[in-house]
């Protein structure tokens, strides 16, 4: 028996539903797994598949998960299309309608392609993680930008659609992580020029990559993750590359997760200005070398 199935099969092949009690748990109605079992991702979209009457196509973030998109969790919820309204826990149903030009199979599974995958992420996601999303699913099975407009014809004023047509310009598959992205994000609503990723820098017969920066300015800005507390080689690795990259003409401005948006904006464009970037009116005011003018009362600077 597989990691998990559908109830009534099993009883059919011969399980008593005293065993059936005894020793699985329901995932979805009338799916089950092994009591002790821990399922994946993929094993809970099959459930999910499966629970459909494997009429279902797993779409949103498990669809992307499936394609090789890093960053998903296996307790995320499961989207499926399928014409069904019953709520599941677990289980995010939707009743959207859908082609069969967007839909393919992954092990078995009916899934949305990729680009109908990216459509669904650009639109129920909210904003900076349909960004992460997006990067990700680029960076595991690329899509084109076309194909997604032949969706959005196809379906037109659906909802998110205008925050899809936002973000559609901005994927990169060069960003390593969804804290990457939303850093990214940050600094392009904020008005700075887009950061290119993953940008090489040389020195000797070494090659390191910077997370973003701008190469006219030989800036870059680099989320320092969780792995500089767990992963001590690679901190170390961090460290000792950062004085060869300065050699070679580079700030980097380091960024963590305490860290707070005012604070980042703040840091990043003063590092902007002193490496000669031009005046940006929209984040002047979160800097120390232009503070805000703070007045008080009616009256504050009348002659």
């Amino acid at each position: 028996m597989g990691a998990v199935f559908l109830g009534r099969e099993a009883l059919g092949a011969g399980l008593s539903r005293h065993e059936l009690r005894r020793w699985y748990r329901p995932v979805f109605r009338g799916v089950y797994a092994e009591k002790r079992a821990r399922l994946t991702l993929a094993d809970r979209a099959l459930a999910a598949w499966l629970t459909t009457d494997r009429r279902g196509v797993i779409a949103g973030i498990a669809a992307s998960a499936l394609h090789g998109a890093e960053w998903v969790d296996d307790t995320e919820a499961i989207e499926v299309l399928v014409d069904d309204r019953r709520r599941q826990s677990g289980l995010v149903v939707r009743m959207d309608r859908i082609e069969q030009d967007e839909i393919t199979t992954v092990a078995g599974l009916m899934v949305t392609t990729p680009a109908r995958t990216a459509f669904e992420l650009g639109r129920y996601q909210k904003r900076s993680v349909a960004m992460a999303r997006l990067d990700a699913l680029m960076r595991a099975a690329p899509f084109k930008a076309e194909d997604i407009d032949r969706l959005i014809h196809r379906y037109g004023p659906v909802r998110g659609v205008r925050q899809l047509r936002e973000l559609l310009p901005l994927v990169d598959a060069g960003a390593a992580s969804p804290k990457e992205s939303w850093l990214r994000l940050l600094l392009i609503d904020n008005d700075f020029a887009r950061p290119e990723t993953q940008i090489p820098v040389f020195h000797g017969d070494e090659l390191f990559a910077l997370d973003m920066g701008w190469r006219h300015l030989q800036l870059a800005v680099e989320y320092d993750g969780d792995h500089h507390r767990t992963d001590r080689p690679s901190y170390v690795r961090d460290m000792r590359r950062h004085p060869k990259i300065a050699s070679r003409g580079w700030e980097i401005v380091r960024i963590i997760k305490e860290d707070t948006e005012a604070a980042i904006l703040s840091t990043v464009y003063e590092a902007w200005l002193r490496r000669g970037g031009v005046e940006i009116d929209k984040v002047a005011r979160f800097s120390r070398t232009f503070p805000p003018k703070r007045e008080f009362g009616r009256n504050c600077g009348a002659a």
